[in-house]
Parts: C-alpha cells; sequence; structure tokens
C-alpha cells in the first residue's frame, strides 16, 4: 500500500464561492420566550449541568458535559416525554476545536416539540453509548464510529457498518478527501486481483463525475454492452446488444420488453 500522505482540511477548498462571503447565523431566541421550553429546561438543569441553551428554529437546544449524556438523555424520556430520540451524530471540528460535535435530536410526541441535546469531546476521547436509553443508537452510532472515529464504549456491537472492516481512516471527516485517499483506489483492485495487478487494471476512478465513453463495461449502454476486457479504443461500436428488460424466468405476469415491440418517441409531444 502507498505511504498515506496527510491532507489537511482536504474538503475545505471553494472554486467558486465568494471568499469574502460570512454566512449568516440562524437567530437565536431566549428560552423564556417558550413556557414548555423553560418548564423542560428548569427540570433537566436539576439534573444535569446545563452550560448553555437558546431556541433555534423553534426548537430547544441545550449543552451539557460529555460525561452526562446518558443521564440526560434518560432523565428527558422518563420524566419530560421526549420519548424518541430521532437521530444521533458527529460534526467534524478536529481542525478548530480538537475533536467533534455530539449532537442527540430528540422528539416528544405529546408534546409537539423538539429538543437538541449537544456536547462536544476530544478527538480520541471515548464517549458513553445511549443504547440501554434508546435502541435506535445500535446503528446510529455505529455509523458515527465508522464515518468519524468517534470512540463509543459500552455499546454492544461496535464496529463498522458501512465501511469494511479493514478500511483506512474515516470518510466524513474533513480532512478524508472528497475522492478518496490512496488506500480508497486501490482497495478493490488489492482486494479482487491482489497487488500485482495494480499496473494492470489501474487506480479505482473515484470521480463520480467522470464518464469514459470508451470503458470496457459500458453498464449504462443499453444494448452496446461488450465483455470485459474487449478492446474498443477504435471507437467501433460493439454488434449490438437485442433489449430485453427482464431476465429468464421473471415474473410470469409482466410481459416482457423487446426493442421490436417498442417506439422511440424523436420530441416530446
Amino acid at each position: 500500500m502507498r505511504q498515506y500522505t496527510p491532507k489537511d482540511n482536504v474538503q475545505n477548498k471553494s472554486y467558486f464561492n465568494d471568499r469574502f462571503y460570512v454566512t449568516p447565523e440562524t437567530p437565536k431566541k431566549d428560552v423564556r420566550e417558550d413556557e414548555i421550553y423553560t418548564q423542560d429546561l428548569e427540570n433537566l438543569s436539576a439534573v444535569v449541568s446545563i452550560e448553555k441553551s437558546y431556541i433555534e428554529i423553534d426548537e430547544l437546544v441545550v449543552y451539557i458535559n460529555a460525561s452526562d449524556n446518558v443521564k440526560a438523555l434518560t432523565h428527558l424520556r422518563d420524566n419530560l416525554e421526549y420519548d424518541q430520540c430521532m437521530e444521533l451524530s458527529a460534526i467534524d471540528y478536529i481542525a478548530d476545536r480538537g475533536g467533534f460535535e455530539i449532537f442527540y435530536e430528540m422528539l416528544s410526541m405529546s408534546k409537539h416539540k423538539r429538543l437538541r441535546v449537544k456536547t462536544f469531546i476530544e478527538q480520541k476521547e471515548e464517549l458513553q453509548s445511549i443504547y440501554s436509553v434508546f435502541k435506535m443508537a445500535s446503528w446510529s452510532e455505529r455509523e458515527m464510529f465508522d464515518m468519524y472515529g468517534v470512540r463509543v464504549i459500552n455499546h454492544p456491537n461496535m464496529k463498522r457498518i458501512l465501511m469494511p472492516d479493514d478500511w483506512y481512516d474515516y470518510p466524513l471527516r474533513k480532512t478524508y478527501p472528497l475522492e478518496g485517499d490512496e488506500a480508497a483506489q486501490w482497495y478493490e483492485v488489492d482486494k479482487i486481483f491482489g497487488k500485482e495487478a495494480r499496473d494492470i487494471i489501474g487506480p479505482e476512478e473515484r470521480d463520480c463525475a467522470a464518464i469514459d465513453r470508451y470503458d470496457t463495461t459500458r453498464f449504462s449502454r443499453l444494448g452496446h454492452e461488450v465483455e470485459f476486457g474487449v478492446d474498443i479504443t477504435d471507437g467501433k461500436e460493439p454488434e449490438h446488444t437485442p433489449l430485453a428488460y427482464q431476465e429468464e424466468g421473471g415474473v410470469p405476469i409482466i410481459k416482457k420488453l423487446h426493442e421490436d415491440d417498442s417506439i422511440t418517441i424523436k420530441k416530446r409531444r
């Protein structure tokens, strides 16, 4: 494998934005403007220490200490009727603050209110799992670990959920290149064909906008597919393949579509 080259904030590069433009912040209101949120905040502050609080887009936002996450969410569920944890994840602030902001999005079905719990952890700091409080954390915390590398403890099955177990680095960190790093470019070649095939196959093309008219797979060119490895660099189209959109032995009640029975409309009616 090639030696990995560190890339600091490789996603922090914009080619089209005005470099003098400052994105305006969403207005924040005092919690006392909402009676229900005021009562909820007073109740929660008796259990855990509240570092900061405000209302943003009609939603209460509270900042707590990372060590109080399980206690806070348990109290919100059992005593304040916030019976659902809709989402949880992390925000990468490694370059600016050396860690991650963690958020838990809570919903009260009876109050028709949303409450966002936020906290901050250092890059290598461990975070307690909330799986014992909300079972939805089983997959969400695994995704947070898989994408950001947040270390969650006391989780029943803490391992990657989207990327392979041996994947290098964490794809949603701002230090991770948008089109993948050197390890990503060679991952499938190494796994499927072996490192000795690198010079023959070449690195994986990870640019989702790249289109090669003369590739050797032609996945998107229906009716013009060719076998893998066929040389079509001279520009000649291969023998036409009849179009049929159902495999043999498919669903009996669905009529097969054959090219001879179809009509191609040249312009919109």
